[in-house]
C-alpha cells in the first residue's frame, strides 16, 4: 500500500471552486489513489515540522491545481505557503494542472530556488496553461507538460456534443469579490435580468454576497443559492432548463461539467490564458455591454483538450 499526500487548495478554502478543481483531481488521479493511504492538507495553511515530518517518506505528493504559482514567494501573500525549509516534507511534489497567479514579473531568485528545491525532478509535472509551462521552462524546470486544469480533462468532444447550443430560459451567474467592477458587474446582471425567465446567484466564494449586495439590485427574480457545491450541483442537475454565466471561472467549468451552455466572464489571466489554449467559451468583462446581442447568438461548445498530454502526464505513473 502507497501512501500519498494530496496538498490541496479546497481545505480550508474561501473559494468553493477550489473544490472544482480538487474534486477533478481527485478524480482524474482514481487509478493511483484506489487502494492506498491519501491525507489531503491545506496548501492555504503552513505545514509545522512535527506533522509534516510524517510526509518525508510517502510515495507521491501532489499539489492539486489551482494558481498556486507566483512570481514571488516573498511577503505575506502566497497562494501556496510553504518554505524552503520545508523541502522534505512538500517535496518531491508533483503538479496536477497548477497555474500561474496573474501575470506576474519573471520569478526572482528566492522563487526560483523554491521551486527547483520542492518539484520532483523525476516526474512529469502537469500545468493549466502555456503561460505557466513557459515561465517554469525559462526558470530551468522543463519536465512540464500543459494538460489544462484536471476539471477539464473529462470535457471530451462527446462530452461537448451534449451542451445545448440555443440559449437557455433561466441563468445561474458568479460575481468575484476580490476583482470587483460595479459597473460592469451591474450591467451584467441586468442584462441577465432582461433575457432570462429566472436569475440564480451562487455565491462562489465568502465575500461575494456581500459584494452582490452592493450593487443595490434588488429584484424578486434573483434566487439566491445555497453557498455550497452540494446546493450548486443540486440547481445545475435539477430540471431547471439552465446555463450559467459569470466571472468565476469554476462556477463555469462545473456547468461544462453538468453539460450546461456557460459564458465565463473573463476578469483575469485564468479564463483567457484558458481560451487561448483550449478554447473555454469566455466574454471579456469589458464586453458585458454587449451581453443582450451576446446572449442570444446560438454557438457551439468546443473545448479542445491536450488529450496525448492529458495521456503522456498519466502514464508515467502506471506500473
Amino acid at each position: 500500500m502507497k501512501q500519498i499526500v494530496l496538498w490541496s487548495p479546497s481545505a480550508g478554502s474561501l473559494n468553493l471552486g477550489d473544490g472544482v478543481i480538487t474534486d477533478g483531481v481527485k478524480k482524474q488521479l482514481g487509478f493511483i489513489l484506489k487502494g492506498n493511504m491519501v491525507v489531503e492538507v491545506s496548501t492555504h495553511f503552513p505545514v509545522d515540522y512535527y506533522y509534516g515530518r510524517l510526509f518525508r517518506d510517502f510515495d507521491y505528493k501532489f499539489v492539486c491545481g489551482s494558481n498556486l504559482l507566483k512570481s514571488s514567494f516573498l511577503g505575506l501573500k502566497s497562494q501556496w505557503n510553504v518554505k524552503p525549509w520545508q523541502k522534505s516534507i512538500v517535496g518531491p511534489a508533483i503538479l496536477v494542472g497548477v497555474g500561474w497567479w496573474n501575470y506576474n514579473n519573471k520569478p526572482n531568485f528566492y522563487t526560483r530556488s523554491l521551486l527547483k528545491a520542492i518539484l520532483s525532478k523525476n516526474h512529469l509535472h502537469s500545468v493549466r496553461d502555456q503561460y505557466t509551462e513557459e515561465i517554469l521552462k525559462s526558470i530551468g524546470i522543463t519536465n512540464v507538460v500543459n494538460t489544462g486544469c484536471a476539471s477539464m480533462w473529462d470535457l471530451t468532444p462527446e462530452h461537448c456534443a451534449l451542451i445545448p447550443t440555443e440559449k437557455a430560459a433561466n441563468v445561474v451567474f458568479t460575481l468575484t469579490d476580490y476583482r470587483k467592477d460595479i459597473p460592469n458587474d451591474t450591467l451584467l446582471v441586468e442584462s441577465l435580468l432582461r433575457n432570462y425567465q429566472r436569475v440564480f446567484f451562487w455565491p462562489q466564494g465568502t465575500g461575494d454576497m456581500k459584494y452582490f449586495e452592493s450593487l443595490a439590485i434588488d429584484h424578486p427574480r434573483i434566487t439566491i443559492v445555497d453557498p455550497t457545491l452540494e446546493g450548486y450541483n443540486r440547481l445545475l442537475e435539477s430540471e431547471q432548463d439552465i446555463e450559467f454565466v459569470g466571472t468565476r471561472l469554476h462556477g463555469g467549468i462545473r456547468a461544462l461539467q453538468k453539460k450546461k451552455r456557460t459564458i465565463i466572464i473573463a476578469i483575469d489571466n485564468r479564463a483567457i490564458e484558458k481560451h487561448k489554449d483550449f478554447n473555454i467559451p469566455i466574454v471579456l468583462r469589458e464586453e458585458c455591454s454587449k451581453l443582450d446581442e451576446l446572449l442570444l447568438q446560438p454557438f457551439s461548445t468546443e473545448i479542445h483538450l491536450p488529450l496525448a498530454a492529458i495521456q503522456r502526464w498519466k502514464d508515467q505513473f502506471k506500473p
